[in-house]
């Protein structure tokens, strides 16, 4: 009788079904939650096609296509969160009904103004209440801390640009409204990024990159919203810092 052969590192990596049994095995069983972020990350391409496949198939312009991702990821964490693996059906299909209810309830609930104006004004408060959190005194030094939130919010505008932060084909060239030294700049801010500690990293890259609220963040790292606060912080302070050598 043939005694069982456990994978290896190789196999998981020649067999994707298999590293993906093991992250499940790992989230479910053995409580790494770290595994639910690589997880979210393997099916963000799914849950953009299926926000695009919506977006362009909706009737009139009630949103765009931020807000059918939006929803998308949404759908996708609940996806995550309910899903059993035990149960033998392809985490895909199972995520996809889950995605495309996401997306229409959420479109349903949106005005067309709401639409282009809500989730930007509550993404550029959520940045600012990170930056500048409750109970901060601010009173012996305004101006300083002024200067603090603009160019913490600068940082976050370099961000959203830069080419680190997947691009999904798009043209990333300088257009003849961006500065060589900008661009220059945003290819600094992106080599640093590569350098941030792990957490840090995840939160920048899921926020500025994939686009999720810090709210979101939290949920996909089980972690406190003050802490994904927290992180925010360091992490562009981490940022200006090293910049600001250059």
């Amino acid at each position: 009788m043939k005694s069982a052969v456990l994978p290896t590192g190789l196999d998981l990596v020649v067999h994707p079904t298999r590293a993906e049994a093991s992250l499940w095995r790992r989230l479910r069983f053995e409580a790494e939650t770290e595994c639910r972020e690589a997880l979210f990350s393997r099916y963000v391409p799914l849950a953009r096609a299926i926000a695009a496949s919506k977006f362009h198939r909706r009737r009139g312009p009630a949103a765009d296509r931020g807000d059918c991702e939006h929803f998308a990821y949404e759908g996708l964490l609940q996806a995550i969160d309910r899903f059993d693996p035990l149960l033998g059906v392809p985490f895909s299909a199972y995520a996809r009904r889950r995605i495309v209810g996401c997306i229409a309830d959420g479109l349903a609930k949106m005005s067309e103004v709401n639409a282009q104006i809500s989730q930007r004004r509550r993404i550029e408060q959520e940045r600012i209440r990170s930056l500048v959190p409750a109970g901060t005194a601010t009173e012996d030094d305004p101006l300083s801390a002024l200067s603090d939130l603009a160019v913490g919010l600068a940082l976050g505008l370099m961000l959203e640009g830069t080419s680190l932060l997947a691009t999904n084909g798009a043209d990333t060239r300088p257009t003849a409204y961006e500065s060589l030294e900008w661009r220059e700049m945003q290819g600094r801010l992106a080599a640093e990024v590569q350098k941030l500690p792990e957490k840090e990293a995840v939160v920048v890259r899921q926020h500025y990159h994939t686009g999720l609220s810090l709210a979101q963040i939290a949920e996909l790292l089980d972690l406190s919203r003050g802490r994904i606060s927290q992180l925010h912080r360091s992490a562009l302070e981490r940022l200006r810092k090293r910049i600001g050598s250059f």
